[in-house]
């Protein structure tokens, strides 16, 4: 049998933007009940539902890990320490994050594990999203541990350590591509203690910025992806082409405008929300001009 936590919840939370809006790629709707979202959470399977009061996760039992532990973990990973409602407020003077906020007042940035998102945004360089998605899924199923939920198999993703083994080789195998030599080299140093990641988080921004654009084909963009989905800094501003076409068609920016200068441009407009306005932008632009209907992310993405 199966354990349900109930997580009540008094901050704004839209499962459906949060975990399909281009921040993780390992969430999948559940064809077997819809409204709720399949996942692996720190190498568990979990079923998550929105209920009136909040949300409700599905977990099988382990020996250790209470309901209030579960929960504790999920308020962690949906950020609902965060002020959502005052996060907004303060960014409501601009009328495009506003239009983003309208639409989707409930997306939420998640604190994800710094290892797996590195990975995915490695691996996103001159990709899409549903590719990015089956990629990581054929990692965790070729090298992740299985893990289950009732009848539900999936793998967890799979260690630094388990991709550094693998090798470049290995990886290319994988779908991976030029990728492969990116993500091995960060495997490595984070296997071997060289880059830790988990001691960036909360760090000043240039020290976690310096630390990530450090390792081969880590550059600006990457680095802030990880640093606002994983780092806990909220000022982070990934400018990929859809931000740089909102910025461009809203604002006036110069098309060419270095990626400094865009930075520099959301920090004096936005300050310590900036990652929150970046993604109501990206995902506002990217679903008015190119909807994610059933795109993949949607469906079970088999290897």
């Amino acid at each position: 049998m199966t354990l349900r936590v109930s997580l009540a919840i008094d901050q704004p939370l839209d499962l459906d933007a949060s975990l399909d809006s281009g921040q993780s790629f390992r969430w999948r709707r559940d064809d077997a009940e819809p409204g709720a979202w399949l996942g692996v959470l720190e190498g568990r399977v979990v079923r998550l539902r929105r209920t009136r009061s909040g949300v409700e996760a599905e977990v099988e039992p382990e020996a250790g890990l209470s309901a209030e532990e579960i929960a504790t973990r999920l308020t962690a990973y949906f950020r609902l320490d965060d002020d959502l409602p005052a996060i907004q407020r303060a960014l409501a003077a601009d009328p495009h994050v506003t239009a983003g906020i309208v639409v989707f007042p409930g997306l939420r940035i998640l604190r994800q594990d710094p290892w797996e998102i590195l990975a995915g945004f490695i691996l996103s360089s001159t990709s899409n999203i549903p590719r990015i998605a089956r990629t990581m899924e054929l990692l965790a199923s070729s090298l992740g541990e299985e893990a289950r939920l009732g009848g539900v198999r999936r793998h967890a993703f799979p260690s630094p350590e388990a991709v550094a083994e693998a090798g470049e080789g290995r990886l290319r195998e994988l779908r991976c591509g030029f990728r492969a030599a990116y993500l091995a080299a960060a495997a490595d140093a984070v296997a071997a203690g060289r880059l830790p990641l988990h001691e960036l988080r909360g760090a000043p921004y240039a020290e976690a910025a310096a630390a990530l654009t450090a390792l081969p084909g880590i550059g600006p963009k990457i680095a802030d992806c990880v640093m606002l989905f994983s780092l806990d800094r909220a000022e982070a501003f990934p400018v990929d082409l859809w931000v740089r076409r909102a910025l461009v068609d809203h604002y006036g920016l110069d098309p060419k405008l270095s990626y400094d200068s865009v930075r520099e441009w959301a920090w004096e407009r936005f300050g310590a929300n900036a990652g929150y306005a970046n993604q109501y932008l990206f995902w506002h632009i990217r679903q008015t001009r190119r909807p994610m209907i059933a795109a993949g992310l949607t469906q079970p993405l088999e290897p």
